[in-house]
């Protein structure tokens, strides 16, 4: 029980990569908290965690509010007396348009939620951890942290800056026993994936040499393994998970 009386939030943990992680940290011991705008979706994670042994809790947060960011916090330390463990997961995709014709609303959205959110709940999980004598965050990157990829110019840009921020916060919080890494996965076989055509996934999958998508439950891995202990020495730094997408 490797996350034995430590305290986990999640960030967008009621569906495909976060539910994973939440689901991964649950079985090794955590006490996790699953916060999603979908509350009912958040529910509905708690129970299945609780259903199989787990300790878990739902709070609804929205990523784009610094103020819902810091609700989300105390909520983990009013419900579980601690926070150790922070996974920055929240995230949506955007529709293939080249950056001429990207929407102003649209790329707005995609760096609101999927760089902000991961600012604005770090700067709220920080402190108190700081508080607490330290402990580990995870911040969700993306292949897409590394690589270009047509069509997704204000996805892109989000992910390589939850990258530079990962690392910039990585060198201000090491001395106060805080680590701060970065995961980056290839296309995950996620609901964000589910509407995508027979064509479009079929693409998608010759993307990665390793010939398939990738799973959550593989990301979810990593991540632990970003958390544990076992990493007492990774900081700062930003693991693919990617079927060798980035080796091509």
């Amino acid at each position: 029980m490797e996350f034995e009386g430590r305290v986990a939030l999640v960030t967008g943990g009621a569906s495909g990569i976060g539910l994973a992680v939440a689901k991964r940290l649950a079985s090794d011991g955590a006490a996790v908290v699953v916060a999603d705008r979908d509350q009912e979706g958040a529910l509905r994670a708690v129970h299945e965690l609780e259903s199989a042994g787990g300790k878990a809790a739902a709070v609804a947060m929205d990523v784009t509010d610094p103020a819902s960011a810091e609700s989300a916090v105390r909520f983990a330390v009013e419900t579980f007396g601690r926070l150790d463990l922070a996974v920055n997961n929240a995230g949506i995709s955007t529709p293939p348009l080249p950056t001429g014709e990207t929407p102003v609303d649209a790329w707005r959205r995609v760096i609101d939620i999927n760089l902000s959110g991961v600012f604005y709940s770090m700067r709220a999980e920080l402190p108190v951890l700081v508080e607490n004598g330290g402990g580990a965050i995870v911040n969700m990157a993306s292949i897409l942290g590394t690589n270009g990829f047509a069509g997704a110019a204000g996805y892109v840009a989000a992910k390589h800056g939850v990258v530079g921020l990962t690392k910039t916060a990585a060198l201000e919080y090491a001395d106060r026993n805080v680590r701060i890494n970065a995961v980056g996965p290839g296309f995950i076989d996620t609901p964000l994936l589910k509407e995508a055509d027979a064509e479009h996934r079929a693409l998608l999958v010759a993307l990665h040499p390793a010939g398939r998508l990738g799973t959550a439950e593989e990301v979810a891995e990593v991540v632990a393994f970003l958390l544990s202990d076992r990493a007492s020495f990774v900081q700062g730094s930003y693991h693919l998970v990617d079927g060798g997408y980035a080796a091509r």
